[in-house]
């Protein structure tokens, strides 16, 4: 998450809390839940869900090209115990030209 540039005035980011411990569950969240049971075949009742939103970022270096924007989301969720996150990409995947990024260890992912 850290190549975005906002610098240019261009992309916003959003993000969304869903204290879920003792209330009903938004739509959103009995999908994240369900994601969570079918990817790893386990059990998962979120306590708590965060979905940030980075929506039309250009990559740094921004002053280069502000028109090649992506959209994506970051989904932290945990029911307590165990957490998780959820990496989701627009449709087509990262349009960044990583050739033309100051870093060359371009991850997509987490380590």
């Amino acid at each position: 998450w850290d190549n975005a540039d906002f610098s240019r005035g261009v992309g916003t980011t959003f993000y969304q809390e869903f204290l879920t411990l003792n209330t009903a569950k938004p739509p959103f969240v009995l999908d994240v839940e369900a994601k969570i049971r079918q990817y790893l075949r386990s059990s998962y009742s979120a306590a708590w869900t965060l979905k940030i939103t980075w929506e039309k970022v250009p990559a740094y270096a921004a002053r280069t090209d502000t028109r090649k924007t992506i959209t994506y989301q970051a989904i932290l969720t945990t029911d307590g115990f165990r957490s998780y996150v959820l990496m989701l990409y627009q449709d087509g995947g990262m349009r960044w030209d990583y050739t033309r990024l100051a870093a060359t260890n371009v991850l997509i992912g987490y380590t």
